[in-house]
């Protein structure tokens, strides 16, 4: 009957199956290239024989080609998923019991986000500019082995907010969200690049994820400046600005038209605020709402020590999962999220002690407070049918990798799970995908193997994710019989010890001067962190003119700065509060150490600088 009804529905069109409905038929996607040959040969047959009725008979040959090519297709999808195996140690990662995981790709550069097309092309964002000037990199499996062996760069837009929408490329920059259009024959999209917004331009949290609805609404978010809107930024004991006056252009999530060219950013457009930063931003079509994950503020012990000791520092604020509808104020940079406790404090540049609540009841509460600083990267809302049933709607969750956990273990790199129904946890969160720091902990996260950062899904149900370091994609399947067999060709990578730096005894005050007021950003070995804290090796701001160098320590750094092709965004405070002598000593063991090999600074060229400055 159902047979019989798809025929007689096709037979009522006007101008049934004439050639230009059928080439409307055979643009579906559904309609492969072996599929159109048979039934363009066949209809020839046909019409040259006329031995039956044009209509029906061709309704029938469609219905039955149409069947027996889905079920070839299928077919041939569940061989090329077979024939794709697991690496051996699933890429240098550890999943749950009969997932495996595939290296598509390996180091392509600074990998942010990606996007994976319905025919199984992948698109990387990365944070930084390759060699060959391309911030996006395409790739495509034309073996069906799971690999990647077409790898082609393009645009000159680094960033890190990346997804497919309407047949176009959407991509931003720091300041823009832009598409290119896609082809059916090329793998990289057209030159062309529409500019839909523009947003604020600054420092601080600059990168701008962005999610679609079912509405023809795009969703940006705009990460703040600051870590706590403090009169002096990222200064101990510094108060808060009230009203922050950031709130205006920053920490929030901006909703603008889709499709619509030459947008800009304005307060009337504001979807939500009282969000420092969420990467994290995705839109749940199960439930029809917006979802993000925030990365939660800094240096509760270190700048308000009276109140929060050193193992609270470690573990506060809550990375926060929110629901995100229109008007919701979450509560930054007034609140902080305890996760122990499950509420909300007002933060100390408010008044704020650890124990007070006050204005911080009206803010809106999260779905699950995250440990502190673990850094959440990218969500998605699992909708294939290829992992078993309880992953289904369930969110995935990429953790960066914490870095200001001081004189601690790093935390965070991992990718987890958290078991949803209705758009509400459902169950206890899990880690999902593991290792990625490789065999031993690390105190700066530059010594990481990897990072996971960026998920996608693709078209057959398969888990994406793409790391920062050096831009490694696994691709994740399941395999409900078990993992197969697979030689073991190479033994698990070992990372090697890395020793403390022997210091001079003529450098031994700078290094106090530096472990005290300098590590904490910079990092133990003078690499900084990513895109945040600059590194003070193998730059000339380190190395190259003094008197430059002795203003930053003085006078601190607010706009962004570009050291060998990265930008690194996050505020400096002025350090003017230490002596000459100090200065002097921190200075020459930073121009002295990390293998940098400049001249001493001198106290008199910091009382000479200070003097000028004044």
């Amino acid at each position: 009957m159902a047979l019989l009804y798809q025929c007689n529905f096709i037979e009522k069109l006007s101008f049934v199956l004439s050639t230009q409905r059928l080439q409307s038929v055979f643009n579906q996607k559904i309609v492969t290239k072996n599929f159109k040959k048979a039934f363009n040969l066949a209809l020839l047959h046909l019409i040259t024989q006329q031995k039956m009725k044009l209509n029906a008979t061709i309704c029938y040959l469609f219905l039955t080609l149409v069947f027996f090519n889905c079920s070839q297709e299928n077919q041939e999808n569940e061989k090329n998923e077979a024939s794709i195996l697991p690496d051996p140690y699933n890429g240098g990662i550890t999943l749950p019991p009969n997932f495996g995981a595939t290296v598509v790709v390996d180091s392509l550069g600074r990998g942010r986000h990606l996007a994976v097309r319905d025919n199984g092309d992948i698109y990387v964002h990365l944070r930084k500019l390759t060699d060959e000037g391309h911030g996006i990199v395409a790739l495509r499996d034309t073996t069906g082995n799971g690999k990647a062996d077409l790898v082609q760069g393009f645009s000159k837009v680094a960033g890190t907010g990346i997804e497919i929408h309407k047949n176009h490329l959407y991509y931003s920059s720091r300041t823009k969200v832009l598409r290119s259009p896609l082809s059916q024959e090329s793998l990289i999209p057209t030159n062309t690049a529409d500019t839909l917004v523009e947003l604020v331009d600054g420092s601080g949290h600059m990168e701008k994820p962005f999610a679609f609805d079912s509405q023809d609404n795009i969703y940006v978010n705009v990460g703040s400046f600051s870590n706590a809107c403090q009169v002096e930024k990222r200064t101990q004991g510094s108060p808060g600005i009230d009203p922050c006056e950031e709130l205006e252009t920053r920490a929030g999530i901006w909703r603008f038209k889709d499709d619509e060219q030459g947008q800009v950013q304005d307060l009337s457009l504001r979807y939500a605020t009282g969000i420092r930063n969420a990467v994290a931003l995705e839109w749940n079509n199960q439930v029809n709402a917006l979802f993000a994950v925030q990365h939660g503020r800094d240096d509760l012990h270190r700048f308000w020590p009276e109140h929060f000791t050193e193992v609270q520092n470690v573990a506060l604020p809550s990375e926060e999962f929110f629901q995100v509808d229109e008007g919701d104020d979450f509560g930054w940079p007034y609140c902080y999220h305890d996760p122990f406790r499950k509420a909300k404090y007002l933060a100390p540049e408010y008044g704020g002690d650890g124990e007070k609540i006050a204005r911080c009841s009206e803010a809106k509460m999260p779905l699950i407070g995250f440990p502190g600083h673990w850094a959440p990267n990218d969500i998605l809302f699992y909708q294939g049918d290829q992992f078993p049933e309880r992953y289904k709607h369930g969110a995935f969750i990429a953790f960066h990798g914490s870095w200001n956990r001081l004189n601690h273990d790093q935390a965070g790199f991992n990718v987890i799970f958290v078991p949803m129904a209705g758009g509400k946890p459902s169950g206890v969160w899990e880690v999902f995908a593991d290792g990625f720091v490789g065999p031993a902990p690390v105190t700066n996260p530059s010594n990481a193997r990897f990072r996971p950062c960026g998920l996608a899904e693709g078209p057959d149900g398969s888990l994406y994710i793409v790391d920062s370091q050096v831009g490694r994609v696994w691709r994740i399947m399941y395999y409900p019989e078990g993992l197969p067999e697979i030689e073991m060709e190479t033994e698990p990578i070992v990372e090697e010890t890395i020793e403390d730096e022997t210091v001079a005894p003529e450098l031994a005050a700078g290094k106090l001067v530096y472990d005290a007021n300098c590590k904490a950003c910079h990092m133990d070995n003078g690499k900084g962190v990513p895109g945040m804290n600059p590194p003070l090796v193998e730059t000339d701001w380190v190395v190259g003119d003094k008197t430059r160098l002795i203003k930053v320590v003085l006078n601190g750094l607010s706009d962004p700065i570009e050291i060998n092709g990265e930008i690194y965004q996050n505020a400096m405070a002025s350090f003017s509060f230490l002596s000459d002598q100090q200065i002097s000593d921190v200075l020459t063991y930073v121009r002295q150490s990390f293998g940098n090999e400049a001249s001493e600074v001198t106290t008199e060229e910091v009382k000479e600088v200070r003097d000028a400055n004044e």
